[in-house]
């Protein structure tokens, strides 16, 4: 495919942030595994919160919510859903499920595609099924224009670019003539310029990077969602893809941007995963710590709403409750009233 025939060439040269990120994720998997042997016993509310933060972020990503009230009871509790947005949240939740339990048995490859976008799609008539017609990516802005941000692969040619896509990977991982890391990155990008289906391509990139970072040892997927990191840095997301689709189908590209745009949010999730795994409390406490952790993540005001949106599973009046403890700790203050007011941080 476009990417990895790019990083095959003889002569690569890998810039210099690369490297550094590449040398950071590969000092994190040294740590993890001592980390995950030391304490498995206190890593369990970090699956749970990871499990409900993913399933969310990655929907939400794509225009798809639902009320944070019912992410809990939907993803861990086996609540039914109730309407078409928590059907393809608990859908995405069963795609999870499947790479957390099964991933080492999970080949890379067109059948788990497949069953992975099917899964996340909710069993949509199209689930799993490849574009039938040709369409672009269109970008539209908050007054109502629209751009044209990229011509993916037609619908005629995906069935092969997917095959190809396949190919590469199992070529990489067999030759290893770069970074593995690099693969996943490459794969990742390809996978979103061919845009093998009409809709949920996104959704099923993440799951992929998640199998594709367990094959190669990177399991910090597990306890810290990729997807609501990617959600975080979503502006950075579109214009890294953007920047490094340019000329792709000419095999002209520049993969950096969205190369270093993956690593980094490993190596982000890696960063939280070692501040947090320390703090991890028994699970009576473990609904306030994840309240007291999305207040830490923002990076200015907030309001209720958005803290809301961040602790996915937590009910609006433990959130409150959380908000008046750190109020009367003098840790935040309310710069105003009713729902949508500002919080802010003290010091």
């Amino acid at each position: 495919m476009n990417t990895f025939r790019l990083l095959s060439r003889d002569g690569l040269e890998i810039p210099a942030g690369t490297a550094w990120y590449l040398a950071d994720l590969g000092e994190a998997r040294g740590k993890q595994v001592l980390y995950t042997r030391q304490m498995p016993q206190r890593l369990k509310a970090l699956r749970e919160h990871a499990l409900i933060e993913s399933a969310v972020s990655s929907n939400r990503i794509e225009g798809v919510e639902i009320d944070p009230k019912r992410a809990r009871p939907l993803i861990l509790g086996g609540a039914e859903y109730r309407d078409r947005s928590e059907e393809e949240v608990k859908g995405y939740r069963d795609a999870l499920a499947l790479v957390h339990e099964r991933g080492a048995e999970l080949a890379v490859n067109e059948a788990t595609v497949t069953q992975l976008h099917r899964l996340a799609r909710g069993e949509v008539w199209d689930a799993g099924k490849y574009k039938e017609r040709d369409g672009d990516i269109v970008e539209r802005s908050t007054d109502g224009n629209e751009r044209v941000r990229f011509h993916p692969v037609g619908s005629k040619e995906t069935p092969a670019a997917m095959r190809a896509l396949m190919k590469a990977w199992d070529t990489a991982l067999e030759e290893r003539r770069y970074p593995t890391l690099l693969a996943a990155a490459a794969f990742n990008l390809d996978f979103l310029c061919v845009h093998p289906y009409r809709d949920g391509n996104g959704r099923a990139s993440r799951l992929l990077l998640l199998l594709q970072c367990y094959h190669l040892g990177f399991e910090v997927g597990r306890y810290i969602s990729l997807e609501r990191v990617i959600e975080q840095n979503k502006e950075r997301y579109y214009e890294t893809l953007e920047a490094s689709s340019q000329r792709w189908h000419e095999g002209r590209h520049d993969p950096w941007p969205y190369v270093n745009y993956v690593l980094y949010v490993l190596k982000t999730a890696y960063r939280e995963f070692e501040a947090r795994v320390g703090e991890v409390k028994a699970p009576r406490g473990g609904k306030t710590e994840v309240v007291l952790e999305a207040i830490r993540r923002f990076p200015g005001d907030f309001t209720l709403t958005q803290l809301e949106q961040a602790c996915p599973g937590v009910s609006r009046d433990m959130v409150r409750r959380v908000l008046k403890q750190e109020r009367d700790r003098r840790k935040i203050e309310c710069l105003g009233r009713g729902p949508g007011a500002l919080w802010r941080k003290k010091g």
